[in-house]
């Protein structure tokens, strides 16, 4: 079963932090992350009720830290792009439709909430890989924070046993960097470069990566590369699949979410 985490940026009310700690132990799950949050008092405590042990448990770390130790990062907002011209918040996904796509995979998954009075920025929702929007009647579209988190934990609650272990986090930045590589040995235009990375990182966020798919790519460009510059050393046809395994291993060495953990759900 996947790993899930609830990650709160910069909340304001502690009374959120406390409701939200209630309705994930409502549903199952108990990690907790709080970046720059809001100091902790008395109104957390007694709003997050026999919920207590996940509010006082939950971890403090950057939003770097977040990114870091996750395979997989999703970001959840409620203005979404309604063109394919503007990837920034989209392709999108409802609740439900996330709990299916992470159906039948294994990793650790943040699901990030932002700021109560403007949510993430689009700095945050640009690095993540997924993009979540719970519909909502168009006349009253903002919701609390807790209940959004409701909402999300409710659908993801008790999903399936995972049989494939997504590519973790250091691999997929990897092989982002050599996708922005090898567009510059394709001669991409540089203007462009900005909104193609960030349609590689929503198309392959979508696929969820193993980390045999992932070197995969690497050696299909790699040969790619070589025909369009011959005069560069040939392609290992094994070196992509020990590379996979090398980074798998430090992966596992720096992340604990590569270990086997409690299951939420």
């Amino acid at each position: 079963m996947a790993r899930i985490r609830i990650v709160l940026i910069n909340p304001r009310y502690e009374g959120n932090i406390g409701f939200a700690a209630r309705v994930m132990k409502n549903f199952g799950f108990r990690e907790l992350v709080l970046v720059d949050s809001c100091p902790i008092g008395d109104e957390a405590l007694a709003r997050a009720s026999h919920a207590r042990d996940v509010l006082l448990s939950a971890e403090h770390g950057s939003i770097d830290d977040i990114f870091s130790s996750s395979d997989l990062v999703i970001a959840t907002t409620g203005a979404v792009s309604h063109s394919i011209c503007n990837p920034m918040r989209m392709p999108y996904y409802s609740p439900r439709g996330l709990r299916n796509l992470l159906e039948g995979h294994e990793g650790c998954i943040s699901v990030l909430f932002g700021r109560e009075n403007w949510g993430l920025s689009n700095k945050e929702i640009a690095k993540c890989d997924l993009i979540c929007t719970i519909p909502t009647a168009p006349e009253y579209p903002i919701m609390n924070i807790s209940h959004a988190i409701g909402i999300i934990c409710y659908e993801l609650a008790a999903i399936p046993t995972g049989e494939y272990l997504l590519a973790s986090r250091i691999e997929m930045e990897h092989l982002y960097r050599h996708i922005d590589s090898y567009l510059d040995t394709i001669g991409h235009p540089p203007y462009k470069r900005r909104n193609t990375l960030l349609m590689a990182r929503r198309i392959l966020g979508r696929a969820m990566l193993t980390a045999r798919e992932a070197s995969t790519i690497h050696g299909l460009m790699r040969r790619s590369e070589w025909n369009i510059r011959p005069g560069i050393p040939p392609p290992d046809d094994d070196l992509d699949e020990r590379e996979g395994m090398d980074l798998k291993d430090l992966s596992a060495g720096d992340q604990g979410s590569r270990t086997t953990g409690p299951s939420e759900g």
